[in-house]
């Protein structure tokens, strides 16, 4: 008996230690099943009917893609590289914008601010609404470093000069403003010196009522390829794998702003879409100028088509305007186009 119970005192230690083991193993488990569950169910289960493939292009939607692809030329192709190192075309840039919103019949205004002894200017837009709440529709116009910057960001400076001409002379419940942001790339990026941050500062510090901010970035390319769709680390399990849809992306305290957009959207039945409403530290959730009207108090969601989880030219000198799918992106501006009208109702 003695010898039994001396034997059996290690098996149960050893079978307690395992136990342990298991238990721990079995939390950490559900803790992470639990998370991802949360996770979809807040953040990306999105409402309305997604549809699987590009509706064709009405006769409008053709004019527009023509008027599109003009844009991105003469950004990226007659202009160029656009920055701080590049200042002559950078200057190039801000007068094509202020003089498309002119010829649309808008008053464009300079949000002016100097950074290393130059001047840069944010160029704003307004439509004035019955209410004073606002909707800020806005995308960086400077490219990276070494880039002529087509799809990044000549697509969402083209949507949104077309957007603009659009809503001109048009009346709406809110306030519309379209303002071309400078300075969004690297080494300014998420700085205070980002064209972005200080025009959303500004209007914090006037007491401006922002209901809403779209960031329009990287919104030209698309592809019916197998597996040409990549995702952060965790969210792959979530999302399609071929990369022929719009994102709309928020943080979470943005997340009815992105399941009020997303539902629009997919009411006009244009070109498939993805929405999510996630951590702001996840790759990608905070690469672009929504990132400084969150640091200000104010919902804002990014409108891409997920920019280096996709295109294949992202930052490169190769992304050009031919690069560029002009007729889904006529489709993702058309559509975007009701979708404001009704955020402004």
């Amino acid at each position: 008996m003695k010898l039994h119970s001396k034997s059996s005192k290690p098996g149960r230690r050893q079978f307690g230690i395992l136990r342990r083991f298991v238990l721990s193993g079995l939390r950490i488990a559900f803790a992470v099943i639990g998370f991802f569950f949360l996770l979809w169910w807040f953040g990306m289960r999105m409402p309305g009917r997604n549809i699987s493939t590009a509706a064709p292009l009405s006769p409008a939607e053709i004019a527009l893609r023509a008027e599109l692809a003009a844009d991105v030329q003469t950004l990226a192709g007659d202009i160029g590289e656009r920055n701080l190192r590049r200042y002559a075309q950078l200057t190039a840039a801000a007068d094509f914008i202020e003089g498309a919103f002119s010829r649309a019949g808008l008053q464009p205004r300079r949000d002016t601010y100097e950074l290393q002894g130059r001047a840069s200017h944010n160029i704003e837009t307004e439509i004035r609404g019955a209410r004073p709440e606002i909707v800020v529709i806005g995308a960086h116009y400077d490219s990276v470093f070494g880039s002529p910057g087509a799809n990044d960001n000549g697509s969402g400076v083209a949507a949104l000069l077309a957007l603009a001409r659009r809503f001109a002379g048009k009346s709406t419940g809110q306030t519309l403003r379209f303002v071309a942001f400078v300075n969004e790339e690297p080494p300014y990026f998420q700085t205070e010196q980002m064209g972005s941050f200080v025009y959303a500062r500004g209007c914090k510090a006037r007491g401006d009522q922002i209901s809403a901010m779209l960031s329009l970035e990287t919104i030209g390319y698309f592809s019916d390829a197998p597996r040409s769709q990549k995702y952060p680390p965790g969210i792959s399990a979530f999302y399609p794998s071929t990369g022929n849809f719009i994102g709309f992306v928020g943080n979470f305290r943005s997340r009815a702003l992105v399941r009020r957009v997303v539902a629009s959207f997919r009411e006009q039945g244009k070109i498939p879409s993805e929405g999510a409403a996630l951590p702001s530290f996840i790759p990608g959730v905070a690469w672009s100028d929504q990132w400084s009207f969150w640091q200000c108090g104010y919902p804002a969601i990014m409108i891409t088509d997920t920019a280096p989880f996709r295109y294949p030219h992202y930052h490169e000198n190769t992304d050009t305007p031919d690069k560029l799918e002009y007729d889904r992106f006529a489709l993702v501006v058309s559509a975007l186009e009701k979708t404001i009208a009704e955020l402004a109702r």
